[in-house]
């Protein structure tokens, strides 16, 4: 009976996901969490990410001020002093993301981590965060393009995470987001109806628009970010290694490739 049994446990235990090994947790920098269909239903596991972005602070351009934001915050973070998450909102192709991954890069060999987490897998934040609570690292969950359509499954969860919880948030995790979305959700006009107007002509919020808000009002960091000048973009092109005659000859070729796509960004040029 008892080797019965030991049988039909090991036969379940291969549709569970295997837990990180020590090794796999030395070796790695990045992270993502995953969700795999079982008989037990959906299950939640960590994955390292075998090939890390090798994106530097150095690489990007332009965006000078953000970039020395984000490092003293995460060198912050890294000297467990105190820190704030941080919420990067703006055009698309700016810099965002990328950031958050030279930040890894600067920081990885002082302990830093990066979970990848997205916004569909948001509800499980609390399970990870007791999964790495315990951990000796220190780890950045990193949302990217983080927006919630009304009634999204994540967006209770991401506030609790950052703040509202009735347990405490944990030392040694922080929370990046990208968004395109300042405030994170939709916003209608019909959210204005809710505005209340006092005999005095003070101006209280309705509680759609004050639900709207609360979000990202819990990041202790806004970073926000805006397409290059002409200029601006130009330099970003030379940044690629071109000698100053290829510049020359590639300016009038790059101001149209960025007209044919209707913006100027580092993902452009």
């Amino acid at each position: 009976m008892n080797e019965k049994l030991e049988q039909l446990l090991s036969h379940l235990e291969t549709f569970l996901p295997k837990p990180l090994t020590d090794e796999q947790w030395k070796s790695s920098t990045a992270f993502r969490w995953r969700r795999r269909d079982s008989i037990f239903g959906s299950i939640g596991f960590l994955q390292p990410v075998k090939h890390v972005s090798d994106i530097t602070f150095d690489d990007l351009q332009n965006i000078d001020r953000q970039r020395d934001a984000i490092r003293d915050n995460t060198k912050n973070f890294i000297q467990k002093k105190p820190a704030n998450n941080i919420l990067l909102t703006g055009a698309r192709g700016t810099g965002k993301s990328s950031l958050i991954k030279a930040s890894l890069h600067e920081f990885a060999s002082q302990g830093l981590r990066l979970v990848e987490v997205e916004k569909e897998h948001l509800a499980d934040l609390a399970g990870i965060t007791d999964l790495l609570a315990e951990r000796p690292e220190r780890f950045i969950i990193f949302c990217d393009d983080l927006s919630f359509e009304d009634g999204g499954s994540g967006y209770k969860s991401m506030k609790s995470a950052l703040d509202g919880s009735v347990s405490a948030q944990v030392d040694n995790i922080l929370i990046y987001a990208t968004s395109n979305r300042r405030h994170l959700l939709p916003e209608y006009m019909r959210d204005n109806e809710g505005y209340v107007h006092s005999d005095d002509g003070e101006i209280h919020p309705g509680e759609v628009v004050e639900e709207k808000i609360s979000l990202s009002e819990r990041f202790g960091l806004w970073l926000s970010f805006y397409p290059p000048k002409q200029d601006e973009y130009l330099a970003i092109v030379a940044h690629f290694g071109l000698t100053a005659a290829q510049i020359e000859a590639a300016r009038s070729e790059a101001l149209v490739w960025a007209l044919e796509r209707g913006s100027r960004s580092g993902r452009v040029a």
